[in-house]
């Protein structure tokens, strides 16, 4: 897994104007995942990779996907490929040890991540 973590303690969201609201992150790649975890130690991170390939080994007899990648498909599957950050004073609201990661499980590849913010009432 490669992974880039975002912790965005002091950082504006990048849409003018909204300070109240949801940002949804979506990724449209079938084997690159996007969640939430700690951001402060990085043992999280072996952690994770260490679980993610006891439970979706890369070789099983019964994979049959031609590329050779279906392990990439399921740790992303078990990941997820969207979230919904709230937003409040035009930053996101993780918790303090929070940080968002995406999650690339068949690469290098050039991957893109779409943002869609969403304003609310407060």
């Amino acid at each position: 897994m490669r992974n880039h973590r975002y912790h965005p303690r002091n950082q504006r969201t990048g849409s003018p104007g909204l300070e109240c609201g949801i940002c949804h992150i979506f990724c449209p790649h079938t084997t690159a995942g996007i969640t939430v975890n700690e951001n402060a130690d990085p043992d999280v991170k072996r952690d994770m990779l260490a679980k993610l390939d006891e439970l979706v080994p890369k070789r099983e007899a019964y994979y049959r996907h031609y590329e050779g990648n279906s392990a990439a498909h399921l740790k992303a599957a078990l990941l997820g490929f969207s979230l919904a950050v709230p937003i409040r004073n035009g930053r996101l609201l993780l918790g303090t040890w929070q940080g968002i990661y995406f999650c690339e499980f068949d690469g290098p590849r050039t991957r893109r991540v779409q943002l869609f913010f969403q304003m609310a009432q407060e």
